[in-house]
């Protein structure tokens, strides 16, 4: 794509040997663990309005409406999955955004409302009247879960409570891989996979997560967040200042073009992985990527207006892309054969 080239001067890596990071999870969710009284496990970190106790199957279809109402993208590629991973998968998407939550909607103390959040995730059994945990612990026994995944997940999400900069794209990777990586590893256990599928998964992750970080640069900053790695902006003349008052101008495009064609790097790279999936669940991840990935070009038709405007792919387009990919798809099964 000609509008996604950049000065040949500035290479972009390529990831096909990168490592997972070294897992500390557990150290820093552990870090958290003084935060919280015995006797406050069984409080609710975001209240259900003192539910009576729920069935599992309200409780999936509680996970079902979190999934529908906040990634109508992710609700839409679900939907070509078989009911019993459908419902899997979306009880995960509520895990994760419930656990995000706990964090960006604390209006007290964001530390101290994450540690009770893990710690209820930690909790033998889960409370009879939170949907999301409910489904969730169901989720996790049924396809054998580990649990070191899950603390990954939180670790993550326990990060953003201290990391506002990151300095080098090394130190990026562990944040995406954690946030986002994890949630495909936590997805394969749900779909089935063969050997070989998790690299594949680290990149896909990396990919997805660094989409978000691209179409949200301006939402951040107004949190005083800037997640773009701060050796890509000395690479192009930019300061933190440039992005916290959103200043586009051709040094910023230069860079949002750098960023982009990395990430298209990285969902090349994790596309080959699909084949390595259960065939009943290929076709959902594959759109799942593919409509994800098709924000990046929106943003270059928003002129990298990343600070004014919310790059997104209308209905429309996410059905052109459902077509599109199942080609892709058939084309890479052949291939595989």
């Amino acid at each position: 794509m000609a509008s996604l080239q950049h000065s040949a001067s500035i290479p972009v890596q390529a990831f096909g040997e990168r490592e997972a990071p070294i897992r500390d999870a557990a150290a820093l969710l552990a870090g958290l663990r003084h935060l919280v009284e015995p006797d406050e496990i069984g409080l609710d970190v975001h209240p259900v309005d003192a539910l009576p106790p729920l069935s599992l199957d309200a409780a999936y279809r509680h996970c079902v409406e979190i999934t529908r109402i906040n990634s109508r993208s992710f609700y839409l590629s679900s939907q070509l999955l078989p009911f019993e991973k459908r419902m899997a998968v979306r009880a995960l998407y509520a895990f994760c955004r419930t656990s995000d939550d706990t964090v960006d909607r604390a209006t007290d103390d964001p530390a101290r409302a994450l540690a009770q959040w893990v710690a209820r995730v930690h909790a033998p059994h889960p409370p009879a009247d939170h949907p999301v945990l409910l489904a969730w612990d169901d989720t996790v026994r049924r396809y054998a879960i580990p649990q070191s995944l899950v603390d990954e997940l939180l670790a993550g999400i326990a990060m953003d409570l201290t990391f506002h900069r990151y300095e080098t794209f090394e130190d990026l990777w562990l944040y995406c891989y954690r946030v986002a990586s994890v949630v495909g590893l936590l997805s394969m256990h749900i779909i089935g996979h063969r050997d070989g599928a998790a690299p594949y998964a680290v990149k896909l992750g990396v990919a997805l997560q660094l989409t978000n970080i691209l179409r949200d640069v301006g939402e951040d900053a107004r949190r005083g967040r800037i997640y773009l790695p701060q050796e890509d902006l000395r690479r192009f003349d930019l300061t933190d200042d440039d992005i916290l008052q959103g200043r586009r101008d051709e040094r910023f495009r230069a860079l949002m073009r750098f960023e982009i064609e990395r990430t298209h790097a990285l969902y090349d790279e994790a596309w080959p992985g699909i084949a390595l999936l259960d065939p009943d669940g290929r076709m959902a991840i594959a759109a799942a990527a593919e409509i994800y990935r098709g924000i990046l070009p929106r943003i270059v038709a928003n002129d990298y207006d990343v600070f004014q405007k919310r790059a997104y792919v209308p209905l429309v387009g996410k059905l052109a892309i459902l077509w599109r990919t199942s080609r892709k798809l058939n084309r890479l099964i052949r291939e595989s054969r």
